[in-house]
């Protein structure tokens, strides 16, 4: 699937929904969200997405932080919206897809990149003179879904500079699972 399609995806979401909490995109979608304790060991489950009897249902991991858990809720919307036929087949979750080079989870941290980070937000930060790594700061996001909002933009034709990493597509698999996190 080509950026420009997962953009296309986001910007009729937004516009349709125009809701930016993905707890209330869900709601409104008719995605039902479950929170269930699947642990703080590194390897636990994050989250994963299922669609049966036209019903799609998403679980998140309560024992992440909470600014990880919508991280996670959006980028499973994605999943929800871009891989429709493989949902009906199997659901997506961090045991089967977390291989560093699925294109399913490329896709989906590409949507929710683009759908949390606003092109305009992006540059501000960077237009302050902020490193990559304050920006994503601020943002309140990880450095690696700062980085595919990059490729995002960069794709769409934003002149910006270069990531100073390259995210593989399974890098929320690795995202702390217990304790304060600092810089989201």
């Amino acid at each position: 699937m080509s950026s420009k399609c997962i953009r296309d995806t986001v910007n009729k979401v937004k516009a349709k929904y125009q809701e930016s909490d993905p707890y209330r995109l869900a709601a409104a979608m008719h995605i039902i969200v479950k929170k269930l304790p699947l642990g703080t060991d590194p390897n636990c489950c994050k989250g994963f997405c299922m669609r049966e009897c036209r019903k799609t249902c998403i679980v998140i991991n309560c024992d992440l932080p909470e600014i990880i858990q919508q991280i996670i809720l959006i980028h499973e919307i994605g999943h929800a919206l871009l891989h429709q036929k493989p949902l009906q087949i199997k659901c997506f979750h961090d045991f089967e897809l977390f291989d560093g080079v699925s294109q399913c989870e490329y896709e989906a941290n590409c949507f929710a990149a683009d759908y949390l980070l606003e092109d305009e937000d992006v540059l501000e930060m960077l237009n302050a003179d902020m490193s990559f790594f304050q920006a994503a700061a601020e943002l309140k996001v990880p450095p690696e879904l700062l980085d595919f909002k990059f490729r995002m933009m960069k794709r769409s034709g934003v002149q910006i500079v270069d990531s100073p990493i390259t995210s593989n597509s399974d890098f929320l698999k690795d995202i702390p699972t217990s304790g304060i996190i600092e810089n989201y």
